[in-house]
């Protein structure tokens, strides 16, 4: 159907199920598989890290299922903000919200980071050297909160990228979907070449004992390493959950995102999986604490499989500027959805009728992410991604009982099974996974959530009175 020329544009649907899981394996594999797999390994779970990711992938996909119920109960982009706000009102569904822009936009801006590094790693290969001053983070702070200049002026590759991705999501769900494809494919057929080269050089006694001797303390070694370290690459994960956010603009939200999701992770959860086993097959497990495991275990083969290194550094680039074009995508998403709900000002949901993209939105996230991006180092926006995601984690499982209860009679196309063990043990899990984290994200997310709770107060819940009356 043609829309009338003096209608407001709307979003376009054009993802199909294999865009959608594309999208999860393209949100979800970045720093995850090239670096965390092997300082978890050396650190927590030895070669049983691999146990950890089958731990690991069973809490998301409590967190899946539940997905998957909602979006074809609710397919709406607004992924768990949408999920909150219809179980238990408007202050939950802005608190969720509110966490899903620290989840997204501090992940984007310290994926960057990431980016930067590796990016300027790969010029150096090859003879391009980037000053100092123009690749590290201007500001930083010691481990008492104090404030330190670095003497840097302002990572520009990290702004850059970012810059290239926000051109990339406003012209439109095609263009990015093909940009995320092809990368996906490039940095999966990498993975899939170190997979298939490094099996012949797996050496049994890299691999015994397959879960190392507890060394006198929790998590260090042992199975309660094995479980610490679920805990750890529990961050690899992330990113899974944006495919929900891509609703408005799939073919068939209800049939398609609960698939996109459990497909998504299912992928990933295979290529961890077999990309852990190989690397701790080639190398010993206590060499990989390093920030490049990957180069390290194929150094392990003396020398055979030195000519994968370059295509490994080629592989991570590519995948965290995957990472970086779909975590961006789904927080522009979340707040046109929050922009029709009155939560945030209207600008956000304003729909270019040419691109069919909230232009407005997505250049200010763009431009917010850059900004980050170029000027805090990787360790300090880092430290605030993971608990933003799994307090929503925790509030989608519990969204999943309140509506079975409030709207028993709603069509599901997809119902969770084994409700409510299911939904139950995903907030167990993931709220076990917040205890764990440090006191200082605590109190960083505590300042958080107090800014968001004083605009919701004095801006969004006026903003939605106003609407109402």
């Amino acid at each position: 159907m043609t829309q009338a020329p003096d209608a407001d544009p709307t979003l376009r649907p054009h993802l199909t199920l294999t865009h959608l899981v594309m999208a999860g394996v393209g949100a979800t594999i970045g720093s995850g598989i090239f670096v965390i797999t092997g300082t978890a390994a050396a650190q927590f779970a030895g070669p049983a890290i691999t146990v950890s990711f089958i731990i690991a992938a069973v809490v998301c996909l409590c967190t899946a299922l539940c997905y998957g119920e909602l979006a074809g109960l609710l397919p709406k982009s607004g992924g768990a903000y949408s999920y909150a706000l219809a179980s238990s009102g408007p202050t939950v569904g802005w608190i969720v919200g509110w966490c899903l822009v620290l989840e997204y936009l501090v992940a984007c801006s310290t994926v960057a980071v990431g980016w930067s590094s590796y990016f300027t790693d790969l010029m150096a290969s090859i003879g391009i050297r980037i000053p100092a001053h123009l690749a590290d983070a201007p500001l930083s702070f010691t481990p008492t909160g104090e404030m330190l200049t670095t003497g840097a002026l302002f990572n520009v590759p990290a702004a850059l990228v970012v810059g290239l991705v926000t051109v990339l999501l406003v012209l439109g769900i095609k263009e990015t979907n093909r940009a995320n494809i092809a990368m996906v494919v490039i940095k999966v057929g990498i993975i899939l070449l170190v997979v298939a080269c490094g099996v012949f050089y797996v050496q049994a006694d890299h691999l015994t004992p397959y879960i190392p001797e507890n060394q006198g303390s929790y998590g260090e070694f042992g199975w309660s390493g094995v479980f610490r370290g679920s805990a750890v690459i529990f961050y690899a994960f992330i990113g899974f959950d944006g495919v929900s956010t891509s609703a408005q603009e799939s073919r068939n939200p209800q049939r398609d995102i609960g698939l996109g999701i459990v497909g998504a992770l299912a992928v990933c959860t295979v290529l961890y999986i077999a990309m852990a086993t190989v690397m701790t097959g080639m190398a010993d497990y206590r060499t990989l604490n390093v920030a490049n495991p990957v180069t390290v275990a194929l150094g392990g083969t003396g020398g055979a499989l030195d000519w994968l290194i370059p295509l490994v550094n080629v592989g991570v680039v590519v995948g965290l500027a995957s990472a970086i074009l779909m975590g961006l995508y789904g927080q522009t998403r979340i707040l046109y959805v929050m922009a029709q709900d009155r939560m945030v000002p209207p600008r956000f949901a304003r729909i270019h009728p040419r691109f069919r993209t909230p232009v407005w939105g997505t250049i200010i996230v763009g431009a917010a992410c850059a900004l980050a991006a170029g000027l805090f180092p990787i360790d300090v926006l880092g430290e605030l991604v993971s608990i933003g995601s799994l307090l929503a984690f925790a509030i989608v499982c519990w969204s999943v009982l309140v509506l079975r209860r409030r709207m028993p009679d709603a069509h599901r196309a997809f119902r969770v099974p084994w409700s409510p063990f299911v939904p139950v043990l995903g907030m167990a899990s993931s709220t076990y996974l917040m205890l764990s984290l440090p006191g200082d994200t605590w109190l960083r997310l505590g300042i958080w959530m107090a800014a968001g709770m004083a605009i919701y107060l004095f801006d969004a819940r006026p903003r939605r009175a106003r609407a109402a009356a």
